[in-house]
Formats: C-alpha cells, structure tokens, sequence
C-alpha cells in the first residue's frame, strides 16, 4: 500500500493539476533540478519548476517503471520521451509527518536528453514570464 502523499503525487501527475499541489507541497519545500546549480525554494517555485517538469516531461509518452516507498520518502524511476529521444529519470520525494513534501529532487540521463529538457523548459519558463 502506497502512502497518500505518493497516492496523491500519482493523481497530480495523471491530471497535469498543478493547482493541486500547493496543498501536497510544505510551504518551505526544496526542488533540486537536473539543470540548475543551486536549489529552488519554498512552494511557489517548486510548483513552477514541478509544473513545468509535468508539461515537458509529463507528456504522452512519460510513466513511471519503478518505484522504492519508505516510511518518509520514495525513489520514483520513470522513462518518457521528447523530440524523438528518451529520457530515463528519477523522482527523489521526501515528505513530513503531516504528509506534506519537503524535498524533490529530479536526476535524469542521457545527457542528451537532459539537454532536450533544459531547452524545452527554458522555452517554457521564457513564455511565463513574458505572459506576466
């Protein structure tokens, strides 16, 4: 039996629903990218880089193919596919007492498909500053 937080992560992901992960993620969440140098901080950009993610990995083509649950965390290895190259990943979740994630890291490979994303998410994350 999964724990709810994980149940949860796997509904949010289904739908695409990012609003929904504001209650699933604690106000001080941490998201460490593939990408980036340093960690992103607090809930609002966890859901900016975490709704990205599931624009531009979460496509028709992403599902999960393994999963390690803990008692407070999970190991969640995925596969999907952007521009014709496949993307293997993992999803590393820790959570709080209360349910709430805390930590969410992404690794990915190949290096060329991490390259697909970091282009596909810069697009992105361009577009929404723009649009604001």
């Amino acid at each position: 039996m999964q724990p709810k937080v994980i149940e949860a992560w796997h509904a949010i992901v289904k739908s695409r629903d990012v609003k929904a992960l504001s209650s699933l993620l604690h106000a001080d969440s941490i998201f460490w990218s593939p990408i980036l140098h340093t960690p992103q901080r607090g809930r609002n950009m966890v859901m900016l880089y975490l709704g990205g993610a599931m624009q531009v990995i979460g496509n028709d083509h992403f599902r999960y193919v393994r999963e390690i649950v803990g008692d407070r965390d999970a190991c969640l290895e995925f596969e999907s596919e952007i521009d014709g190259i496949v993307i293997n990943g993992v999803d590393l979740i820790r959570w709080d007492d209360s349910g709430q994630i805390v930590d969410f890291k992404v690794l990915l490979r190949p290096l060329k498909g991490m390259t697909k994303v970091q282009e596909h998410m810069a697009a992105l994350l361009s577009s929404a500053g723009k649009q604001k």
